[in-house]
Order: structure tokens, then sequence, then C-alpha cells
């Protein structure tokens, strides 16, 4: 199984993003996916999750300004990230619950300038 997640940049504060993270591979079981982020030195945290019947969940800094949606179709999903905030910054990182296993994908930099 892989994930590969796309979509990072550099954005003024007040902008916008899409991630977007895709899975392949032998997926026998589909769970929950999932974005998290990781600064430099602090714990990986959960940004938003997706149960497989679209059940979205998101971190208390995030939400009214991130939405999780995910196409089971196309074994994907994508964040789409508003009214971004210079702390918004960080490397994010999809992750996906497959065949009882969790999976990352690589990082990408979301950058967030004020």
């Amino acid at each position: 199984v892989q994930l590969q997640a796309s979509g990072g940049g550099l954005v003024q504060a007040g902008g916008s993003l899409t991630l977007s993270c895709a899975a392949s591979g032998n997926l026998l079981s589909l769970g929950t996916m999932g974005w998290y982020r990781e600064d430099a030195g602090k714990q990986r945290e959960l940004v938003a999750e997706i149960t497989l019947d679209g059940t979205p969940n998101y971190s208390d800094p995030v939400k009214g300004r991130f939405t999780l949606s995910r196409d089971n179709v196309k074994n994907s999903i994508q964040l789409e990230m508003n009214t971004l905030k210079p702390e918004d910054t960080s490397v994010y990182y999809c992750e996906g619950r497959f065949n009882f296993h969790d999976y990352w994908g690589q990082g990408t930099q979301v950058t967030v300038s004020s």
C-alpha cells in the first residue's frame, strides 16, 4: 500500500491551499484516512480524519476553516484549507488505515507567510 500526497506550498495568511492524497496497492480492507502535521521537535498531531462512510473529524485549531472529503472510488482524500494562518505552517502527512494497518504518505510542506 502506498499513499501519494500532493498540494503543499507557500501561501499568504488568509489564503487557501488544497492537499490531496491517493492510496494505491493491495487495498483489501479500507478504513479511516486523514491528515496529520508535525513541527520540528514536536509530536505529530491530527489535523482531520474521515471515516469510510464519509464522517469527518477535525481538530479544534482547524474547525470551521478546513474541509476534508473522501472519494472511495479513487481511494483518495482532499483537504481544503481556507483562511490559513501562520501557525498552520507545518509538514503535513497523509495517513490511511488499510488492511488493519496504518500507512503514511510522504510529508508535504505547507508554509503560511504573515
